[in-house]
């Protein structure tokens, strides 16, 4: 099922793109500012994002912006600006389409779907199952793990939380999204967890686990893992 971030301070539109969408077997989240976009965006990664620029607390610009340093999802921009340069800025920041307000469902519905479909083709493969960094190497199918020419032992709980931040390489995997996949539901809330087991994956694999190369933070959004 293909998720989708509202983003939208309208509340009559949320609630017809709400209707039309899940009519439709989307998954949708809505946000009415910026701020919480960014949070739903770490905690539930979308695919696509219906982002308004004219936001209460940022621009949209802004939004787009923060999301491409971390997010691999298509960005439909929607919104009343209509001029020219508007457009360029948008697409020029980071966005995937533009339609602008007023607008058809029907053209928005194909504009989502053809998101969608590049989201699909754009998707990597699962055939890496080896990871080589400068300071380490990881063999995923293996289960096995080399440090300066010698084997690191992690245990299974640390080995799941590592495929899950090395399947989405250079991307921010949500504090939620990882305690769900590693733990399950029931620990959605128990972010210690995670400052844990993140502490031991940087001793056991980073040079210097003050200052983590391969394993970031973002504060509050959640971690990332860069090869």
């Amino acid at each position: 099922m293909t998720r989708v971030l509202v983003v939208e301070d309208e509340p009559p539109l949320v609630r017809a793109l709400e209707i039309n969408l899940k009519a439709r077997d989307y998954d949708v989240d809505t946000a009415p500012d910026g701020a919480q976009a960014l949070r739903l965006a770490a905690a539930h990664p979308p695919d696509v994002v219906l982002l308004d620029l004219g936001l209460p607390d940022m621009d949209g610009l802004d939004v787009i912006k923060e999301l491409r340093g971390w997010s691999r999802a298509s960005i439909l921009v929607v919104s009343a600006r209509r001029a020219s340069d508007e457009k360029v800025t948008a697409l020029d920041a980071g966005a995937d389409d533009y339609i602008t307000k007023p607008f058809s469902m029907d053209e928005l519905l194909a504009r989502l779907r053809a998101a969608a479909r590049r989201i699909d083709t754009a998707k990597p493969s699962d055939e890496a199952t080896v990871i080589v960094t400068e300071d380490f190497t990881l063999d995923l199918a293996a289960k096995k793990a080399r440090r300066d020419g010698r084997g690191v032992r992690l245990t299974p709980t640390e080995w799941h939380l590592l495929e899950v931040l090395v399947r989405n390489s250079g991307r921010l995997v949500g504090q939620q999204q990882l305690l769900e996949e590693v733990w399950g539901p029931s620990h959605s809330t128990q972010t210690n967890y995670l400052r844990v087991y993140m502490a031991q994956l940087r001793r056991k694999l980073e040079p210097d686990p003050a200052h983590p190369k391969h394993f970031s933070t973002s504060p509050g959004m959640g971690y990332r893992f860069d090869a």
